[in-house]
Formats: structure tokens, C-alpha cells, sequence
């Protein structure tokens, strides 16, 4: 945390400072104008824009086939998931129909990442609240599964692995048995995360109570994913609006009431179980068949509008097109989960310690690129 030039006392003797745009705690380029009476928090304002790239406005240049990955570079934590939505959305358009073994795939290689997704959470919950110890024994498994990711999709976190019609290219023969390896790691150490870190008093005391965000503005704010459950808020898409064939899956959505930083810890320790458990319900089952739809090279939207979401790591990502009927989306637009829950920040810090701000931003577990999009 630095002093800049806006940094001041003001005339009601309020300490004025900024928070990043370059700051460990803000995980990107996210500046936080925080207004201090001792340590004291009176008034929050974020400030967006700094990795600002217009890629809304870039997907209404790049045909249906291009604009998938460049969702890839929003929540680079969540590509799968981005690309998903993006091919979906197309596939609803034309009316094509997914072979149920390229549904299988899809499924699995997102559950994997929303696993690894709330495995770098919680790494670096630990490092931003003085605990570098949790990011070490994390990485053991996010590794794992960057090494799954790399061999079958040619790349370790933008992967672009999704088509309109199913997926690039088929698994690798070894794919299961490297899948239920990583499973078993996981399972066997994670009780070591509740151990260094969730079961620590110290971790515990930092988070409960801190930041608490009921369900009524939960839904006032349009928080979704973990941050909207911790508060009570039943709002998976994969529950209510199943797509890819969630619906055959059994799964349990986490819900919790606390609503504060403590209880949104809980929901991602809870998810990370369940990610395992729809992945190896397919991990044997994966059906034989085609591993992609046949489309045409050109493709072209009927004239319309259209809508998908799908629930990424962070909560509910929208893509919303309209299309002239030209081989490029005339309007596109995304509906960030990311942008959403930053909305809760300023309302949930009122009133707690600068430190707090800090463990409350953990919880958040904000990617900014997915912000400034």
C-alpha cells in the first residue's frame, strides 16, 4: 500500500489513501479509494479500467468460431467455462446438437477447473492474510491438474479447448487414469487444507463476522456463484438452468446463511468436494461417439437475439448476442460475475478495519480482467 498523490487528510479529518492499482491484496490492476478514520473503514470506491482491452466490442469483429477464445483472457481461471458459454450460445442459435461424449468431456474439463479454480483461492486467501505455507501445499495439486490441462489441450490456463458442436479434439488415451490420479491426490491431502489453514484460529477469527452480506442484497447487488450462497442465495446455474447434461449429474449446490468472509470459505471448501464427485461420476462413463458436431466452416446466426449463461468459479457468466445474420455477431455482450460481486465490496466493508478490507477481498476472490473486460 503506497501513498500517491490523492492521498490526503481531508477537512472532516479523514484519512484518504489508495489500495493498488498495483497491490498484492487486489489480485490485478484494481484501485480501491478507501476512506480511513484511524483504521477505520468510512467509504469505499473502487476504480476499474486499468486492464481495460474491449473485448466486447473485439468479439463483434471475429467470426462465431473466433470470438470463444477470446472469452479465454476474462476469467483466465474460469477459460473452460467462458468458452462453454460462447459455443453454447451458438449451438442454441443453429439448433446443433452435442454428441453426448463431447458433453461428457466438456463437463469434466470444467469441473477441473473450477477445482483448481478454488484450489488458488484458497492459496492465496493464506498468502494475503500472512500465510505463505497454504500456497505451497496447494500448488501440489493445481500442478496436477495444469499438467491434465497442458497434455490434453495443448496449453495450461487459456486453453481454447471448446467448438460450436463439441470440442476441438478428442482425449488422450491416458486421460482417465491421469484424471482419477489427480482425484485421489486431492482426496488424500485435503485434509491437510483444513488443517494449515481453515481449521487455524487465528484464519478463523480473521474471517468470521467480517464482511457479511445478506441474502436481500446479495440479490440487490446481482452477487452470484459462491459469494451469493455463502448468503443463503440458491443461484446455480448448473442446478437451475442445466445445460451439457448437468441435469443427469448428481450434486448437491453448498449453501450457507452466515454470509460473511468465514461462510464463503466454506462454500468454495465444499464445492472443491463436489467437483470431484460430478467428475467421477463421468470419468468412467464417458459415452464413445463423435467428440464434435458437424458444422459448416462458415457459420452465420439467424437474425435474433440470444442468451446463455453458465456457471463458472466465480458465479454466473451471461453472453448475450444479437445477430444480423452475417457470419459476425452484430452486438455482444457479457454479463460478468466478477463486475457483479465488486459491487459488494464497498457495501460489506463499512465499519471494519483496513486489515479486514484485506480478508474480505481474499473472500471475494475477484479476477479483474473479467471486470474490465
Amino acid at each position: 500500500m503506497l501513498l500517491g498523490e490523492e492521498d490526503c487528510i481531508n477537512e472532516e479529518g479523514e484519512f484518504v489513501i489508495n489500495i493498488g492499482p498495483q497491490h498484492p491484496s487486489t489480485h490485478g490492476v484494481l484501485r480501491l479509494k478507501v476512506w480511513l478514520d484511524g483504521e477505520t473503514i468510512k467509504k469505499v470506491e473502487p476504480h476499474l479500467g486499468y486492464i481495460h482491452r474491449s473485448i466486447e466490442k473485439m468479439s463483434e469483429s471475429f467470426s462465431y468460431r473466433q470470438f470463444i477464445y477470446i472469452t479465454s483472457r476474462m476469467d483466465y481461471l474460469s477459460a473452460h467455462m467462458n468458452n462453454q458459454a460462447c459455443a453454447l450460445v451458438v449451438e442454441k442459435a443453429l439448433q446443433v446438437e452435442v454428441p453426448a461424449r463431447a458433453q461428457a468431456i466438456r463437463i469434466i474439463l470444467c469441473e477441473l477447473s473450477r477445482l483448481s479454480s478454488h484450489i488458488l483461492w484458497f492459496a492465496s486467501a493464506g498468502l494475503d492474510l500472512g500465510g505463505v505455507t497454504p500456497f505451497f501445499y496447494a500448488f501440489r495439486e493445481r500442478e496436477a491438474i495444469n499438467s491434465i490441462m497442458e497434455e490434453t489441450c495443448g496449453a495450461r490456463l487459456t486453453q481454447n479447448f471448446m467448438v460450436p458442436g463439441g470440442v476441438i479434439t478428442d482425449l488422450q488415451p491416458d486421460f482417465p487414469k491421469r484424471i482419477k490420479e489427480v482425484l485421489k491426490q486431492f482426496k488424500d491431502n485435503y485434509h491437510e487444507y483444513n488443517e494449515i489453514l481453515i481449521g487455524n484460529v487465528i484464519f478463523q477469527n480473521r474471517m468470521m463476522d467480517v464482511g457479511v452480506l445478506t441474502k436481500e442484497d446479495a440479490i440487490a447487488l446481482g452477487c452470484t456463484g459462491p459469494v451469493a450462497r455463502a448468503s443463503g442465495l440458491s443461484c446455480d446455474i448448473r442446478k437451475l438452468y442445466p445445460y451439457d447434461g448437468y441435469e443427469k449429474l448428481k450434486f448437491d449446490e453448498i449453501l450457507v446463511t452466515g454470509g460473511d468472509s468465514w461462510a464463503r470459505c466454506q462454500v468454495r471448501m465444499a464445492e472443491m468436494l463436489q467437483s470431484v464427485n460430478i467428475i467421477e461420476q463421468l470419468i468412467d462413463n464417458i459415452p464413445e461417439g463423435e467428440f464434435v458436431a458437424k458444422t459448416k466452416n462458415v457459420l452465420k446466426l439467424p437474425k435474433g437475439e440470444f442468451y446463455q449463461r453458465v456457471e463458472t468459479a466465480r458465479g454466473e457468466l451471461g453472453v448475450y448476442i444479437v445477430s444480423d445474420g452475417s457470419a459476425t455477431p452484430y452486438r455482444c455482450k457479457y454479463r460478468s460475475p466478477n463486475f457483479a460481486n465488486l459491487s459488494a465490496i464497498p457495501h460489506i466493508s463499512k465499519g471494519h478495519k483496513i486489515g479486514d478490507l484485506i480478508a474480505i477481498m481474499a473472500t471475494i476472490d475477484l479476477i479483474i480482467p473479467d471486470i474490465d473486460r
